[in-house]
């Protein structure tokens, strides 16, 4: 049994999404390493664990809270339904975006530097933001569980 291939770029789709925004975090990281002042425990301190908390509870929370799990997976569904991964164009928007917080981020840790300040509080943002594409990812394959669901995406021979 396989799904349709709209389902398929679908999915694959939004994991490249969530693999794409951890290569743009890991760059962000790795640029703030060398610029941001305080030594390296500190500038890891603002970029890996305060994030990783932030990721962490924005990634359980959608999957944990039965409300918001309906609610994101509806609209993990309805983005299904709008053609988002599917198109050549709706990839294109999908990069756009990712690499806009990209240079957001990159941005801000040079306003940083700049400043001679250490906390970055994007780098906390950015990964809440990766935690709920994760969610939505792992949703995907809830969806696909799903009766309702299931029966339109199932490719028919």
């Amino acid at each position: 049994m396989g799904f349709i291939p709209a389902w398929r770029n679908f999915k694959r789709m939004q994991d490249l999404t969530v693999a794409a925004a951890c290569l743009i975090y890991a760059a962000a990281a790795i640029n703030a390493l060398g610029r941001l002042p305080g030594g390296p425990a500190m500038v890891a301190r603002w970029t890996l664990l305060w994030p990783a908390a932030y990721l962490g509870f924005s990634l359980a929370l959608p999957l944990l809270i039965a409300p918001v799990k309906r609610w994101l997976a509806k609209y993990v569904w309805m983005s299904f339904q709008a053609g988002f991964g599917q198109t050549p164009a709706s990839v294109v928007v999908g990069v756009a975006l990712l690499l806009g917080a990209g240079l957001f981020i990159w941005e801000e840790v040079n306003r940083a530097a700049r400043a001679g300040q250490v906390g970055a509080n994007v780098f906390s943002a950015y990964a809440a933001g990766i935690g709920i594409l994760a969610a939505q990812a792992i949703l995907v394959r809830f969806l696909e569980q799903t009766p309702e669901v299931r029966d339109r995406i199932v490719e028919r021979t």
